[in-house]
């Protein structure tokens, strides 16, 4: 049995403790928020595990095994540096740090640890990015042409993500949030991305976050890489990962739908039914056990953000 501890509670922290309490070989055993109600609260849901305010003192539980470090960016680096330290197994969600310089030592500390490190890069382990993935990989749309990114919010942050972080400059912004899912997904499919070159638009509050962005940039042979994205406007949520090719075009759209269609077709949507794909916490577990799995480590997540920070540049 794998012994999880988890920090941070926020909608975030709470979105893995579903897949956690249904695994029959991962426990939770510890929680912790700053904010003690909530520490209390989501202690008491879990059957009264252990819950605390000081991440250090969950570190220090020798029971825990692996840490879901699910707080903002900017503490990701402290709470990941203290928990190579306690030799903790390290889950992380993204972006891994608030800087390249910080994201640049975290990779390099772990790989010192003896510790499975792992990132919280959700669409790989669902069936629509499984099945894109699968369908570029069988040379569905010919020769890439060009790579499209779209992103649009009628507001930023949503509803459900007001907080103090996630619409802020600092450390928020749709580029950084909702971007690196598929820079990540970039990077894993068609490799790495050069000569960016980012517009990007302000609000006149120079504490929030990019109302939008174009930027381009293209592959190592030259492909064509367009990211653009809008929030403040009307309609409805729109998220488009888009591969143009010489014989079709495959669309990856609002999480979990793939269309596509053969050179004069339509595009419709295509059937997910059928489609295998790991699951994080299987192959969290696998890692912990000496096993290989498929895991996206903390290098990852650094090229990841090497290219975030390019296209989150002020010119």
């Amino acid at each position: 049995m794998i012994h999880i501890g988890i920090i941070g509670l926020g909608a975030i922290g709470q979105r893995l403790i579903k897949q956690f309490t249904e695994h029959d070989e991962v426990v939770i055993t510890a929680v912790c928020d700053r904010n003690e109600s909530l520490a209390k609260k989501t202690s008491e849901q879990l059957g009264n595990v252990e819950a605390y305010t000081d991440y250090k003192q969950l570190l220090a539980n020798t029971q825990v095994d692996l840490v879901y470090v699910a707080v903002p960016p900017k503490f990701h680096h402290a709470i990941v540096m203290d928990a190579i330290e306690a030799k903790k197994h390290i889950l992380c969600e993204k972006p891994l740090a608030n800087s390249l310089e910080e994201a640049r030592e975290m990779a390099d500390a772990v790989k010192e640890a003896c510790v499975v490190h792992a990132m919280n890069f959700p669409l790989n382990y669902g069936q629509a990015a499984s099945k894109f993935a699968e369908l570029i990989n069988e040379n569905y749309i010919g020769k890439l042409r060009r790579l499209q990114l779209s992103m649009h919010f009628p507001a930023w942050p949503r509803a459900w993500q007001k907080n103090d972080w996630v619409g802020g400059r600092e450390q928020g912004g749709f580029v950084l949030e909702v971007g690196v899912h598929f820079i990540q997904q970039t990077l894993k499919l068609f490799g790495e991305i050069h000569n960016i070159q980012t517009r990007l638009e302000f609000p006149d509050d120079p504490t929030l976050g990019e109302t939008g962005i174009i930027a381009t940039s293209e592959l190592e042979d030259g492909t064509p890489v367009l990211i653009e994205g809008m929030s403040g406007l009307a309609g409805k949520e729109h998220i488009g990962f888009t591969a143009y090719g010489t014989e079709g075009v495959l669309t990856l759209e609002n999480w979990g739908e793939v269309r596509g269609g053969k050179m004069g077709d339509t595009l419709e949507p295509i059937s997910l039914e059928a489609t295998t794909h790991p699951r994080l916490i299987d192959e969290l577990v696998k890692a912990v056990n000496g096993q290989e799995a498929d895991l996206y480590d903390f290098e990852v997540g650094y090229q990841a953000q090497k290219i975030l920070e390019e296209l989150r540049k002020e010119k």
